[in-house]
């Protein structure tokens, strides 16, 4: 299978990588599970059944839970775009699994065989990173959130590539593959968590780096958006 079509389970690489990622737990389907998932059914003895199964591991983590499948999270539904995702009951969990149309395509694609439980954590924008690491090195880093510019970045940025070049260098022989696209998040005692792993190239988004086809064999470093300019004087607009 070529770089850019590799599917990365959690449910995979998380048996090598538990120690720099968030503590998960996983709930496997059966393929009347799932398609329940794919039918949006929240009333059957299938949904119930799964439901069930997830309270014990729910029950684990204190407070919200972040609740996906193996290659797709409900990012798509309005419970992540009010609540960032966070469910407390297996039954919202469920819910929203069975709303989102990433999860039920991943599902139905074969892409997703698991239901993965994590703590639910507020994450800073600023802090979230894209890794792209080919033939086992850390090529090029971008900001996550195109969102705006953070100034407080400009005065961080050389320590976070630093470390993450670290990381890499580290981890490098524990990665699912030497080339792929790395999804992290910096916490507040600058630990490096790892989110999510994407193959290489289309459709995965190069975000700063705006596209795919350039020259991979020299390092990008870290790419965040500048900036804004400031004008100052007299100026002069004519429309």
């Amino acid at each position: 299978m070529s770089e850019s079509k590799k599917i990365y389970k959690i449910s995979e690489w998380y048996q090598s990588l538990a120690d720099h990622t968030f503590p998960t737990s996983f709930v496997k389907l059966s393929q009347d599970e799932k398609s329940a998932i794919v039918q949006q059914d929240t009333k059957s003895s299938f949904g119930k059944e799964v439901q069930e199964r997830l309270r014990l591991p729910m029950h684990y983590f204190p407070g919200n839970c972040f609740v996906c499948v193996d290659t797709a999270a409900p990012t798509d539904t309005e419970r992540f775009k009010n609540k960032r995702g966070a469910v407390y009951s297996p039954e919202s969990a469920w819910k929203y699994l069975c709303e989102s149309e990433k999860v039920r395509d991943a599902v139905k694609s074969g892409d997703s065989d698991h239901i993965c439980i994590r703590p639910f954590r507020r994450m800073s924008h600023p802090r979230e990173f894209r890794l792209f690491i080919k033939d086992g090195h850390l090529n090029a880093m971008s900001q996550y959130w195109l969102i705006r510019h953070y100034r407080r970045l400009e005065g961080r940025k050389e320590s976070y590539w630093e470390s993450a070049l670290n990381m890499v260098e580290k981890i490098s022989w524990l990665l699912p593959s030497s080339t792929l696209v790395m999804d992290i998040y910096f916490t507040s005692s600058n630990k490096i968590l790892i989110l999510d792993f994407n193959c290489w190239g289309a459709p995965t988004d190069p975000l700063m780096l705006k596209e795919w086809d350039r020259d991979w064999d020299e390092p990008a470093g870290i790419n965040l958006i500048k900036p804004p300019i400031k004008l100052s004087g007299d100026v002069n607009v004519s429309f």
